[in-house]
């Protein structure tokens, strides 16, 4: 009697985005499937700057990966780091993420990979420590705890200079995260805490976004970064547009202009939200397949998603570019959370096809459904499909969309509430410093000089508002 055949391997690594999806798009077919992530959680990734700024709690956008995949039975779940391919022998090397734990290896008939990305210091790894960045969970929390640090060692701090060191914030980078960063701690420094704190005023605070290019928000149409330059103002956010970083030390930063001079900007706590390379697990398939990556460590892939030369491999998200189906020219895709979503259902699609025996469903094609960014209460900005929204009208869009991509009813149900009550109190009701935030210690504050200083200074904006308010006096150009 013939030995019954077993079911196909799929090995999918990574649980983000565009992995999971390819997970939930298996639930059908006939084959044995694991998901293979150093994490045991799902991560919405483009809320986690709100768990930095004490808006969210890590529970409301991350869910264990098991709980999401519950009623899939054939689906098993593996908690440990991919440091391996074997392509001729089908075999994905696996080391543990726990201690006491072994390695493994995990054989496969059909393999996706969807790393993702991570950001790029663009080769100032020693900077890392010092600007945090909040593409994962672990340091969002980190920069949750070094916000809320700094306005705790403001209302401590006696020396004037020093205060002023600890109240000056600076996001790197006017992308969609940056802005979104930026807004929200000035909206927690000049909304929040003024009621709060007795000794210190936050509100004579700054909040400095830096760019290297001409306008924030440089994806989005120039009339819509207009827009989003005046809300970030009105916040009283400082943009400083046309600045290059040059140094990050733990008392400061340095920026230079597009006329060569340069200043220093004393400040204690430093977001990173510029630029971003692949993950790591590109690079490793490049090896295994013999193929080449770009300066951003992206792997090129075919049409279809295929990886060249062997069809059974996948690679989908931020770590690839895509060849066009016409010209077969490589393309970096938009490193949006849809992107990822269409290309993990597409991976399932032609993997389901090919079990079943079907045709392909051939190349794949992005669907861009627009762009959209927050920048505080009531104020976003949104390009859908050519229609540009500003205001409340592009926040309600903001808010209907998250709420809608948020996995489990329980967390959008959560995550509702949290905002209807920030919204209604301007309260945050997750500041809590339960984690050693690692804050740069330095022995002395330098005062602002050279030619970024005169940027440097507050938003009339918001002084008026605050003068009107009588809890602060406009500060001058630089630490008082």
């Amino acid at each position: 009697m013939a030995a019954p055949r077993s079911r196909p391997r799929v090995v999918v690594v990574g649980g983000g985005f565009a992995g999971l999806q390819a997970v939930r798009g298996l639930s059908a077919v006939d084959a044995d499937v694991t998901l293979i992530d150093r994490h045991n959680y799902h991560l919405f990734q483009p809320l986690s700057y709100q768990v930095a700024t004490g808006a969210l709690a890590p529970g409301d956008i991350a869910v264990p990966l098991r709980r999401v995949v519950r009623r899939q039975r054939h689906v098993r779940v593996v908690m440990g780091e991919v440091d391996g391919f074997d392509l001729e022998r089908r075999e994905v090397s696996v080391a543990p993420a726990l201690p006491g734990t072994e390695p493994c290896v995990e054989h496969y008939d059909l393999l996706v990979v969807a790393g993702g990305s991570s950001y790029a210091y663009f080769g100032h790894d020693d900077w890392r420590s010092l600007a945090l960045e909040v593409k994962s969970l672990d340091s969002a929390l980190q920069v949750r705890g070094r916000i809320l640090q700094a306005f705790e060692a403001a209302e401590l701090e006696r020396d004037g200079a020093r205060r002023a060191s600890w109240l000056t914030f600076v996001v790197i980078g006017a992308g969609p995260t940056g802005v979104e960063m930026a807004g929200q701690i000035a909206e927690l420094a000049y909304d929040t805490l003024p009621r709060e704190l007795r000794r210190a005023d936050p509100g004579a605070g700054r909040v400095l976004l830096v760019e290297m290019a001409d306008r924030v928000l440089g994806s989005f149409p120039p009339a819509l970064s207009r827009r989003a330059a005046v809300a970030l103002e009105e916040l009283g956010v400082t943009v400083m547009l046309r600045q290059m970083l040059v140094d990050v030390r733990p008392d400061g930063v340095e920026l230079r202009d597009a006329d060569g001079a340069s200043g220093w900007i004393p400040t204690r706590t430093v977001v990173w939200a510029a630029g971003v390379t692949a993950s790591g697990l590109a690079g490793l398939l490049a090896t295994a397949a013999g193929a080449e990556t770009d300066r951003a460590g992206r792997i090129t892939v075919e049409a279809d998603l295929t990886l060249p030369g062997y069809p059974e491999v996948l690679a989908l998200g931020d770590m690839v570019r895509v060849r066009d189906r016409r010209s077969g020219a490589p393309e970096a895709l938009p490193g949006l959370a849809p992107v990822a979503m269409q290309e993990g259902r597409h991976a399932a699609r032609l993997i389901a096809a090919r079990l079943a025996g079907r045709a392909s469903p051939g190349a794949f094609r992005y669907q861009d459904k627009g762009t959209l960014a927050t920048i505080g209460r009531a104020r976003a900005v949104a390009d859908i499909h050519g229609v540009q929204l500003w205001g409340l009208p592009a926040w309600i869009t903001w808010l209907l969309v998250h709420i809608f991509y948020l996995i489990g009813f329980e967390n959008r149900v959560v995550v509702l509430l949290r905002w209807a009550y920030s919204f209604i109190t301007h309260g945050r009701g997750t500041r809590l410093i339960t984690e050693a935030a690692g804050t740069p210690r330095a022995a002395g504050v330098a005062s602002v000089e050279g030619g970024v200083a005169g940027e440097y200074a507050a938003p009339r904006r918001r002084l008026r508002r605050l003068a009107l308010r009588g809890r602060a006096t406009p500060p001058t150009s630089g630490p008082a």
